[in-house]
């Protein structure tokens, strides 16, 4: 498989749309790639707070219109990142789209774990509820954003599922950079799964962004890390290393809490 993580700059004063048009410019030059991942809220910014309800679209909206057309051009999977989802009862939420190479939408995410400690995207947002998994044709996506890489349970349930790569768009900030890059690894360790971790470059609402997109295989190692700025980090790899992983070492076979007790 080859993926493409398009670590795309948000900058304040460039417009939603501008941004719009390269994202579908980016996806498109990424032809030949099985899978292309953009970030999270890459039309508004992650910490640009005053912009989720004015730029909040539906499913079916502007971006996925672009993205639907980028993809289906490009002949790949795309998960399209995050928006600002404005849902039928006017509820606003961190969503993700995945869009298959015909242009369809195949699955939504909305995110479970919302930032802010009692501020910002905590209380503008309402919460995901379920989790998500995207079967392609040669393997399983589970889907995560940004905040949710600090709680193992999600990714043990999308596990559970099925997934076999994890792909976690994100605007992570810069100040916190070493834990993306060691969450990111241990997500991969502990459920011995493929990590697509991409983030954005630029500033969101004057918080600076950490960069660093990351692909890491089910043994923690890092396959390819992107640098501060705007770039597309290209990697292939095997999916079939998932099943081999946890055949050689069956650790999620000694999993105790959480599975149902045994019957006596």
């Amino acid at each position: 498989m080859r993926a493409s993580l398009i670590q795309i700059a948000v900058d304040e004063g460039e417009s939603v749309e501008s941004r719009r048009r390269r994202a579908a410019a980016l996806v498109r030059e990424q032809a030949g790639a099985d899978l292309v991942v953009l970030p999270e809220l890459w039309t508004t910014g992650a910490f640009a707070f005053d912009a989720f309800q004015a730029a909040a679209e539906t499913l079916d909206g502007p971006t996925y219109e672009a993205m639907a057309k980028a993809a289906s051009d490009a002949g790949v999977w795309l998960h399209a990142g995050s928006i600002p989802e404005c849902a039928p009862e006017g509820t606003v939420y961190n969503t993700s789209l995945v869009i298959s190479p015909a242009g369809d939408l195949v699955a939504s995410y909305r995110k479970i774990h919302r930032f802010g400690f009692d501020r910002g995207e905590a209380v503008l947002m309402g919460a995901g509820r379920e989790p998500v998994t995207v079967p392609l044709p040669d393997t399983t996506l589970g889907l995560a954003t940004c905040y949710d890489l600090r709680f193992p349970e999600l990714f043990r349930s999308l596990v559970d599922a099925g997934a076999e790569i994890l792909v976690v768009p994100a605007g992570w900030p810069e100040r916190r950079r070493a834990h993306w890059t060691l969450l990111a690894r241990a997500r991969a360790v502990e459920d011995q799964a493929f990590v697509l971790a991409c983030g954005t470059a630029g500033a969101h609402a004057g918080v600076p962004q950490a960069g660093h997109s990351i692909v890491v295989d089910p043994w923690g190692e890092v396959l390819a890390e992107a640098g501060h700025d705007e770039e597309v980090l290209t990697v292939e790899f095997d999916p079939a290393e998932v099943a081999a992983t946890r055949e050689r070492f069956p650790a999620l076979k000694d999993r105790v809490l959480g599975l149902e007790s045994p019957r006596h």
